[in-house]
């Protein structure tokens, strides 16, 4: 059984499938946290639905449609866990406006989160600030390593 998705290939959970992970959070001007991320929770029996692709077609104009869409099915799927990682980036090249984007909307639809905003994130207050206002109590985690152990506690925490 493939468990591991990467744009553009879709997923389609079938019954029977265990947890399913989206690795929301930044992607460009950061380091490929989600390689890391992919293998810790793919050793742990989870499906891992990974919009960073190795190798994005940035010449092809479909491709920036054909990435949201994709992105946008996947963290909609029924019972899928978004993990939301906000790594240190330099405010120069990158404060993440897409992943801040998404954390919002994630907040907002009350979908299942796990959130964590790296030390060197510029924008590590707001994360915090936003998640308190929105869920009070929702724990925002400091590294990849503990952010990604709750992923594993809370994707496989039975649903009521």
């Amino acid at each position: 059984m493939n468990r591991y998705f990467e744009a553009p290939h879709p997923y389609q959970p079938a019954p029977g499938d265990p947890p399913a992970v989206f690795l929301a959070g930044g992607i460009t001007g950061v380091e490929r946290w989600h390689d890391r991320a992919a293998e810790t929770l793919l050793a742990a029996g989870l499906i891992v639905l990974n919009p960073n692709r190795a190798d994005f077609p940035i010449h092809d104009p479909a491709a920036g449609p054909a990435q949201v869409a994709w992105e946008q099915r996947h963290l909609h799927l029924p019972g899928v866990l978004t993990l939301m990682w906000f790594p240190a980036s330099d405010p120069a090249v990158t404060t993440q406006p897409i992943a801040m984007f998404e954390y919002g909307q994630a907040l907002g639809e009350r979908r299942r989160l796990v959130v964590g905003a790296d030390p060197g994130y510029p924008r590590r207050a707001d994360v915090r600030i936003l998640g308190e206002l929105n869920r009070p109590g929702l724990v925002v985690h400091d590294t990849l390593g503990s952010l990604l152990t709750a992923a594993i506690a809370e994707a496989t925490r039975p649903v009521s």
